[in-house]
This record gives structure tokens, sequence and C-alpha cells, in this order.
């Protein structure tokens, strides 16, 4: 009678039984929780039915395994007496309908592991968008399906499939550099679920899809200027700031009159706002001391007189809150842009 039991270094289940008079161990990659006995108890059933029943095909339930290839080779049970351990690692699969008794986690299961583990390095804005990708994305498509068992055909079929997908709000089809972020994170998950169950992974010899370079055609001074002198009033002095200091748009949006040293004329570039969250700045090589010139000190000083008594932003709604880029962008710049005749839609 065989008998389900637990690792101690591991914590996973193994199953313990005979097979042609032979003592037979089987890992399993399933934590030691009760629902987890009862799936890999239905297993232990079959096994010892069909071993009753002289059916049982070791390889067909245990392919990685030392024990299948043993046992393909043995001349005869009656030769051996001695206990074979197999030790298969937690990657060993179960080729099973019963229970659905995976050799490997769910991907769903693993991904939520695996996210809890690397958020502690990300920023809030990179948690939402990981979390936004693997709900919305990863789970509908693998969610139920073994991360060992993802082959290297689903990977590229999911990858074809992408290409065919439209971007949200657009009648265009979803980018080569969108569709490898979404890869790169499939590929994280699995890579990391290979390296622990020791599953060969999927991904080797899958290469980046190639990104087309885009060409960056920066605005003359002319340009510029008309741009200055045609925008509404009460962005002049963001945009002017905006082109005489390169700051991205979330450190302009986030820069506080704190971080304005109007004595040494110096703009320190220390938070950001990412997706409306106030933020560290992208790495620390960000982090930076913008040394004023008269234009931009100029309209700082201008820009002062209207919000410095709205909050603690310097570019900010009336009510004293962030400018929202997106809003910014749809409602000011495209509309400029297309009155000024400068080739955006």
């Amino acid at each position: 009678m065989g008998s389900i039991r637990t690792r101690g270094d591991t914590g996973f289940l193994f199953l313990d039984f005979r097979y042609k008079g032979i003592r037979c161990r089987e890992q399993t990659a399933l934590k030691d929780t009760i629902a987890n006995r009862k799936r890999v108890q239905k297993m232990l059933d079959r096994i010892e039915a069909e071993i009753q029943a002289d059916t049982f095909e070791y390889q067909r339930f245990f392919p990685n395994s030392k024990n299948a290839q043993k046992f393909a080779t043995m001349p005869s049970a009656s030769q051996l007496s001695v206990s074979v351990d197999g030790g298969a690692p937690a990657s060993t699969s179960f080729d099973m309908d019963v229970g659905g008794v995976p050799g490997t986690p769910l991907l769903r299961d693993f991904a939520q592991t695996w996210y809890q583990e690397k958020e502690v390095e990300w920023r809030r804005s990179h948690k939402r968008i990981i979390r936004y990708d693997i709900d919305n994305q990863l789970i509908p498509k693998f969610g139920d399906i073994e991360v060992g068992r993802i082959t290297k055909a689903d990977v590229l079929a999911y990858r074809a499939q992408l290409a065919k997908v439209n971007a949200r709000g657009k009648v265009s089809t979803l980018s080569n550099r969108r569709i490898n972020k979404l890869v790169n994170l499939l590929r994280q998950i699995i890579n990391e679920a290979a390296d622990r169950f020791n599953f060969r992974t999927p991904f080797e010899n899958i290469k980046q899809l190639k990104v087309k370079r885009t060409d960056v055609a920066p605005f003359t001074l002319d340009e510029v200027t008309r741009i200055l002198s045609t925008v509404r009033p009460d962005f002049r002095n963001y945009f002017t700031v905006r082109f005489f200091t390169g700051m991205r748009t979330g450190e302009i949006d986030g820069l506080k009159w704190k971080y304005v040293d109007f004595d040494r004329r110096l703009i320190l570039v220390r938070e950001t706002i990412v997706l409306g969250d106030e933020e560290y700045t992208k790495n620390d090589s960000s982090q930076r001391d913008i040394q004023m010139s008269q234009v931009v000190y100029d309209a700082l000083k201008a820009q002062e007189q209207g919000t410095r008594k709205c909050g603690e932003f310097v570019f900010c709604t009336r009510a004293g809150t962030p400018l929202d880029h997106k809003n910014v962008t749809t409602r000011v710049w495209y509309p400029l842009l297309r009155h000024l005749g400068l080739g955006k839609p």
C-alpha cells in the first residue's frame, strides 16, 4: 500500500509506493496542504489500481524520472530486490486527467508567487503595469496550464496571436515593442519556475521581435518660438521650462517649489509623477541639478506669481493638484501642433 509523504527540506509532497517489488519515491511540486493531498491521493489510487491490473506504465506517469528508464530496461522484477529512490526533481509531470493533478504549479498560482516576491523591487507605477498585464494578458491565456507544460510552440503561437490584436483605443495592431514586453513578462515568470522546479525553459532560442527605430526630429529654435508665442498663456511657462531644461514629463509634472532654488538658480530633480503617483525618480542617476538659464528663471518667477499660493506643485491645476499629462497632451499640445502645422495629428 503506497503512501503520501512530505519532504522535510522543501515541504513538497511525494509518492511512496512499490512497483515490481521495488520501492519508488516520486516527488511533486505541490506543498503539503489538504487540497493537494487529496489531488495526489487520487493519483496514487489510480497508480495502484493500474499496478494491480498490470496496466501501469511508469514513463506515462513520471516521464522525467530516473526510475522510468530503469523500469524500461529492467530484465525482470524478481531479479531486483533493492530499494530504488527515483529522486525525480520537482518538475516531474503527471500525464493524467484525474483531478487535473499537475507536476508543477498552474501559471496563475506561480505568477502570483513571483509577483509577491518581486514587487518589493518595483515602484508603485511599475507594480500596477505588471499586475495589469498578468491579470489581463497572461492569466486568460495560460492561467490554467501548468508552468512546466507551456511549450515553445505555445509561446510562439501566443506571440503570433498578439501580433493580430488591436492596441487599446486604436485601429492599429500591437507594436513589436508592446509584444516584446508581454512575452518578456511571461519569459521571466516561466524561467524562474524552470529554475525552481528543474525543467527546461521553452524560451531557449526565442528572440525578441525587431523594434523599428524611431527617428527623433527635434523642433528648431524658430518652431519653439512659434509654439511659445502661440500656446495658451496659462501653459507658456510650463512649455518654456520643458523646452529649455529637457526635463521629462513626470519630472516637470512632479516638480515642487521646495526643489526650485532661485538663489542658486537650480532646479533639483528629486521626484516624479507616474500614473498619478508621486514617485522617487526612475533611478539614482535621474536625480540631478539643472542650472536655470535666464529664460527658465524668468518663466519660473512668473509661474511663482500664479501657483505658489495654490500648493506645493510648480505646475498644477486650480485645486493645486499635479497636471494630468494625458489631459495636457490631448487638450493643449496636439491641438497646438495641428494649428501650427507641425506634423502631429
